[in-house]
């Protein structure tokens, strides 16, 4: 996944530059980017945290001599993202409903393909598996996807 970079081409004048979000330009290959690190941000938030019940502490008793020397068979959860990776997320994430509502299956879609794990850098749901969920080829959801992402594109531009 690499970030979408400035064009090295003579820089346009102002008024003919394109639309810009923090000095990149607005294209698919950004929004994908964004929404795929959103999706990823999304997915290493803990499921569990503080909450106002009582804590209570107690005595843990090793049971095993694995457990003793720190051998578990515990998931290897990602880093808790920072604040500005979860106000990026908002950002971003708040992109998919500037799809029209009655192209509810691109907003899936699009939706689906912007989860990716935070430790693997893997899509949770493959072109071929979104396929087989919603009864259709897998070329046809990407034509989706990108009929989706030019969408966000073209109201990113169309903004103020």
């Amino acid at each position: 996944m690499t970030f979408p970079r400035a064009s090295k081409a003579a820089v346009p004048t102002p008024a003919v530059r394109p639309m810009m979000i923090s000095g990149f330009e607005i294209d698919a290959d950004f929004v994908v980017y964004r929404l795929e690190e959103a999706g990823a941000t999304l997915l290493a938030l803990p499921g569990t945290g503080w909450s106002t019940r009582m804590r209570g502490s107690s005595l843990e008793i090793v049971r095993t001599a694995l457990e003793a020397y720190g051998w578990s068979e515990a998931r290897i959860r990602p880093l808790v993202p920072s604040a500005e990776k979860i106000t990026r997320m908002d950002e971003a994430m708040a992109w998919i409903p500037l799809i029209p509502l009655d192209r509810y299956v691109l907003r899936r879609v699009v939706g689906a393909r912007s989860l990716v794990h935070p430790i693997t850098d893997r899509h949770l749901f493959p072109w071929r598996r979104l396929g087989k969920a919603l009864g259709a080829d897998h070329k046809a959801i990407q034509r989706w996807h990108a009929q989706g992402i030019a969408m966000i594109v073209a109201a990113l531009r169309a903004a103020p």
